[in-house]
């Protein structure tokens, strides 16, 4: 199997956007709504967004499953108070979950955190729970940055988020950390809040000593880990100052990059810097770039290309397509199994 361990709803149906933009319209009259119950999605709506959407490149690109969470920069953790959010992402991973349901064999879900600034990461148990429990979900997305660009949350080797990893253990789900849209004018959104932060995690997780804690706590670190691999040397250099392990003790057991990087030379890099075992197939497709590289006439985002073009083996390959994934993400993989795939 090919498995794309990040996707998005970003094609979700306008609705969905409609009744978000009525609710924080109305954040200081919650009175006037909207309620939950006035958003009308029907199964042909949803159907008919991802059969033309994401469904059908995955089959041009010879994809096979999707691990589909609501739209990222959709989860604006910093808009509104935690009532806000909670609403939100429960809207949202109900939505993926129906997704899942209408076309069982091309996605499963991971869930979006009802994060909020200065609330205690243990608000978010209860929809952690739910997503699970209830909707067979096999992952997260946490945000380490629930501020929008501000970075006003500790970082994550931090005891604030100790109940959120406790979960993860007990559940035996990857988080994937991955932060929403940028309101810091100084920060792009998907040119560089998300590569700082997928930098900013790695190098929180390299200055603590948050695995001893956790020694099977994982986390997924996507856009294939921001500036890390690029800057390899640097962060061993620093693990070695700081009188850390070797990073492959010390981080590789519980931290995995994904393979969102949009070009040749990227994905060259990627592979031959970071173990195989840690990487994880992903196009995020539909998402931050969606266009057409007229250096090679394919879409960016068409990342199964350049797997296929990189110095691998047909193990290594399967590794990064299939069994990193159903390693990482034990509940996915026990899901197959359970179909008999």
């Amino acid at each position: 199997m090919i498995i794309d361990c990040h996707g998005h709803y970003t094609t979700a149906p306008k609705a969905l956007e409609d009744w978000r933009k009525r609710q924080v319209d109305n954040l200081a009259t919650p009175e006037l709504g909207p309620k939950v119950s006035e958003l009308k999605i029907s199964d042909d709506e949803l159907i008919d967004t991802i059969e033309s959407n994401q469904l059908r490149l995955m089959k041009e690109r010879g994809a096979d499953l999707t691990i589909f969470s609501p739209r990222a920069s959709f989860m604006a953790h910093h808009i509104g108070d935690f009532n806000t959010s909670s609403t939100w992402a429960a809207i949202c991973n109900e939505l993926c979950f129906r997704v899942s349901q209408l076309f069982p064999d091309h996605f499963i879900g991971a869930a979006m955190l009802p994060q909020s600034p200065g609330v205690d990461p243990a608000s978010c148990i209860p929809e952690l729970e739910k997503c699970v429990n209830d909707y067979g979900f096999v992952g997260i997305n946490l945000n380490p940055d629930p501020s929008g660009g501000h970075w006003t949350s500790p970082p994550l080797s931090d005891k604030q988020w100790y109940p959120i990893y406790e979960k993860m253990v007990e559940y035996d789900i990857p988080a994937m950390i991955h932060v929403s849209t940028s309101c810091n004018c100084a920060f792009h959104t998907t040119g560089a809040h998300y590569l700082n932060a997928d930098t900013t995690a790695f190098m929180q997780c390299l200055t603590s000593d948050l695995f001893k804690d956790f020694p099977t706590l994982k986390f997924v670190i996507p856009h294939g880990g921001g500036a890390v691999p690029y800057h390899w040397g640097r962060f061993r250099g620093l693990a070695q100052e700081l009188k850390k392990p070797l990073l492959k003790d010390h981080l590789l057991n519980n931290i995995f990059f994904d393979t969102c990087v949009y070009h040749q030379p990227g994905i060259d890099l990627l592979t031959r810097v970071i173990p195989v075992d840690n990487v994880l197939f992903a196009s995020e497709m539909i998402g931050a770039v969606r266009g057409i590289d007229p250096e090679t006439g394919h879409y960016y985002d068409d990342t199964k290309r350049y797997i296929e073009a990189a110095n691998l083996t047909t193990d290594e390959r399967h590794q990064i397509y299939e069994g990193n994934a159903r390693r990482v993400y034990s509940r996915l993989d026990a899901a197959l199994k359970a179909k008999g795939k």
